[in-house]
């Protein structure tokens, strides 16, 4: 894809933000726009040891900053010096499990690292929109099997999912002053368990099948019939990049949902999914939360809204996404090709397939 294609936004200036540039969506998400041309920088702390970022050795490759978004005033220098137009928040402590260990960090930096990003930005005249990325679990689940809505009330049940409704709050005080003041358009992105190729993040179901598969070890499942949207880091991400392109239309958007088209699959149904693709794996069951902590059953998001507005669909239905993440896998162990270009040949293969809201598409 082309440029020329985001008639809105290849006119801004600045570079696009990324924080969070180090995690899994961060580093699909820098390749994915540097792909169709962008030029993006990055403020992130330190990578994990086994990350998308350090196994596709992208230290180095964009002008960024190693740093924490809790630290106000490093941001704030960084964000003045570089003056982008466009910025995508992923920095957060995004695991559930963490969140009962370290609940006060996990406030704080999803919460007032959100706000100091927003409070920043909105002083920076080269901004122009912040999505904010926050979570499916934001939305209040009484575990009757609904799909949520964007319109629906918002109540975690755990640490993680009420520090990123706070989070929230947080985007709907300053959507307001950006609505007085004529400033950047904010919208809070909602996802659920997004996958792809790269991602060992731990307490993560298919990290932890990865992990399993390397050690020839057991996979435990806990909770086999609990069920949740997986959809590919591609799908997602793109949707990102479109609600930028409208929201710099007259388009209000607010907040918005990104989900498969197919119901929620459930963990059990994800692991016969990996089986039929790779026999080797062993799994056994317990009913037993071994974490001893509240998680989700059911989760399901209804993304009516952004088919409506952004005409996005996901391309990949959510058994395709399992597979095309595991295939990423297995051409990590067998191919000579770098990881960076397993992705890059990823996205190439994507775009190539998508099919394009008719505003993207060229003349």
């Amino acid at each position: 894809m082309k440029i020329s294609n985001f008639k809105i936004l290849k006119d801004l200036n600045g570079p696009v933000l990324i924080t969070g540039h180090t995690g899994f969506k961060g580093t699909w998400m820098t390749l994915l726009l540097q792909n169709i041309g962008f030029n993006v920088i990055g403020y992130s702390l330190n990578p994990e040891k086994d990350s998308l970022f350090n196994l596709a050795k992208r230290k180095g490759k964009i002008e960024e900053a190693f740093e924490d978004i809790r630290d106000r005033k490093k941001l704030e220098k960084f964000i003045k010096k570089h003056k982008p137009s466009l910025i995508y928040h992923f920095a957060a402590q995004p695991l559930v499990i963490d969140s009962y260990s370290n609940p006060y960090e996990t406030f704080e930096i999803n919460s007032i690292g959100t706000a100091n990003i927003l409070d920043i930005a909105l002083s920076i005249d080269s901004v122009k929109f912040i999505g904010v990325v926050t979570t499916d679990k934001v939305y209040e689940n009484k575990e009757l099997g609904n799909k949520f809505k964007e319109g629906d009330a918002l109540a975690g049940s755990d640490p993680y999912s009420e520090s990123k409704v706070a989070a929230e709050a947080a985007v709907r005080s300053w959507q307001k002053i950006s609505n007085i003041e004529n400033g950047p358009r904010i919208v809070s992105l909602r996802a659920g368990n997004v996958i792809g190729g790269g991602d060992l993040s731990k307490n993560r179901l298919t990290a932890d099948i990865v992990r399993a598969i390397k050690s020839d070890t057991e996979l435990k499942i806990r909770n086999k019939n609990s069920t949740r949207p997986w959809q590919h880091v591609l799908d997602v991400l793109f949707g990102y990049v479109l609600t930028a392109e409208v929201s710099l239309t007259n388009t209000q958007i607010n907040s918005i949902n990104f989900a498969p088209h197919d119901k929620s699959l459930t963990v059990d149904e994800l692991v016969h999914i990996v089986k039929s693709k790779l026999s080797n794996l062993k799994v056994s069951y317990s009913e037993t939360n071994y974490f001893k902590v509240h998680e989700a059953t059911n989760l399901q998001l209804d993304s009516t809204y952004a088919n409506k507005v952004l005409e996005w669909t996901p391309f990949y239905s959510q058994p395709e996404s399992i597979i095309a993440t595991f295939d990423w896998w297995e051409k990590h162990v067998a191919s000579d090709i770098s990881n960076e270009i397993l992705c890059i040949n990823e996205i190439d293969y994507y775009f190539k397939n998508v099919q394009l809201p008719r505003y993207l598409k060229l003349n």
